[in-house]
């Protein structure tokens, strides 16, 4: 919801995706966002140049927070850290494993030192697994944990997801837990120590895949734009460009045979008539069913199938999407200028969040700088607190 978080404080140091979209969101929900950033910037700025000269990465998910650059070999620096994590609420991370309890800003000795404070470590594979100490990124955990394996065709071969949906769901799942533990603290009091890691959150997400091979003995196939455990299911090709159809059940199948392919009795062919079988027939229903959906335009097909209920989508470009009828955008300012982007899903009260401004490097560096430590003696405080632990 839109301000539910006023009055919390992130500190977050953070770098690339994963942890950035946990974090924007929490600025959407109205948390104060401080990013700690290398003195070089965070490498995700440097990503590409598309949006006014920055990085669609980091313009996508850095909105809402303050920028402060820290150089944790400095003790000044790390004094400023460890007084800005003394008036915290949440810290989280994703630094290489092991780097913050180098640091003295570990889980242990910061809940040690701060009872209340959530904090949450994003790794590339859980804590206690002979592949702790590896360094992984989005791709490389789309091929390890097995999801490229059942993404693309047999033609293409193992193929990456278009997105880097490994740090994105691993933000969304850190995002969903640091809300839970908020909420437990506002019963018992405490913090937490939440573990988050890009394997186990895709191979989560594989679940489907994974109990069809152990359970079924059955290896997924890579069929490209269809669905491996329902026909029909897929793209098909109309007279001007492709569409994706989807029966969900019985019942659209046989609306779907009578209305659109002009063929009511072939519900009855058992080759066809229950989903199952038709999976195990799909090259010879997919034939058929392109027989008739090629005779159609895309928008004759599409005004057919809106009249019979049954689903489907357009195969979209980008471009397609930028004007797509049902897009909703929302603007953004950066440090180059207002920019537009798709807009948040949740709606609370009729209403999307407005979005916050995207900082410069080092944009709040004096502000913070003063506010947490603007006295010699809090520094010092805080250096000391950082050589107990």
């Amino acid at each position: 919801m839109p301000g539910a978080l006023e009055g919390t404080t992130v500190i977050a140091l953070e770098q690339a995706v994963a942890a950035p979209f946990a974090t924007s969101r929490l600025a959407d929900a109205g948390a104060r966002v401080i990013k700690l950033e290398r003195p070089e910037g965070d490498f995700a700025r440097g990503y590409d140049d598309y949006v006014h000269g920055q990085s669609s990465y980091f313009v996508w998910n850095n909105r809402g927070k303050e920028s402060c650059t820290v150089d944790l070999k400095r003790p000044e620096d790390m004094g400023l850290v460890e007084a800005m994590l003394a008036r915290a609420d949440v810290f989280i991370q994703n630094l290489a494993p092991g780097a913050t309890d180098r640091l003295g800003i570990g889980s242990t000795a910061l809940r040690a030192r701060y009872p209340r404070l959530v904090v949450c470590d994003i790794g590339g594979y859980a804590p206690g697994t002979p592949d702790e100490s590896r360094k992984a990124y989005d791709l490389l955990i789309q091929a390890e944990a097995g999801l490229a394996g059942v993404t693309g065709s047999e033609a293409s071969g193992p193929t990456r997801v278009g997105i880097s949906i490994s740090d994105i769901a691993t933000g969304q799942a850190a995002y969903a837990a640091i809300l839970q533990a908020l909420l437990q603290r506002e019963r018992t009091g405490k913090g937490s120590h939440l573990q988050i890691s890009l394997f186990d959150t895709i191979a989560e997400y594989l679940n489907v895949p994974y109990l069809t091979r152990r359970y079924g003995g059955k290896e997924p196939r890579r069929i490209g734009l269809a669905h491996p455990s329902i026909a029909p299911y897929g793209v098909f090709h109309a007279s001007d460009g492709d569409i994706l159809i989807a029966i969900q059940n019985e019942r659209e199948w046989k609306v779907f045979c009578d209305e659109v392919l002009g063929d009511p009795a072939m519900p009855a062919d058992p080759r066809f008539e229950r989903n199952t079988a038709r999976v195990q027939n799909r090259e010879e229903l997919d034939r058929r069913v392109q027989e008739r959906i090629g005779g159609f335009t895309i928008d004759a097909l599409a005004t057919l199938l809106d009249r019979v209920r049954i689903a489907y989508g357009r195969v979209s470009t980008m471009a397609d999407l930028a004007h797509h009828r049902s897009a909703t955008t929302a603007r953004v300012e950066t440090p180059e200028g207002a920019v537009e982007l798709m807009a948040p899903p949740v709606i609370v009260d009729g209403q999307r969040p407005s979005l916050r401004r995207v900082p410069r490097l080092g944009e709040h560096d004096q502000p913070l700088r003063h506010e947490f430590c603007g006295r010699p003696e809090t520094i010092r405080r805080g250096l000391a607190r950082g050589a107990k632990s």
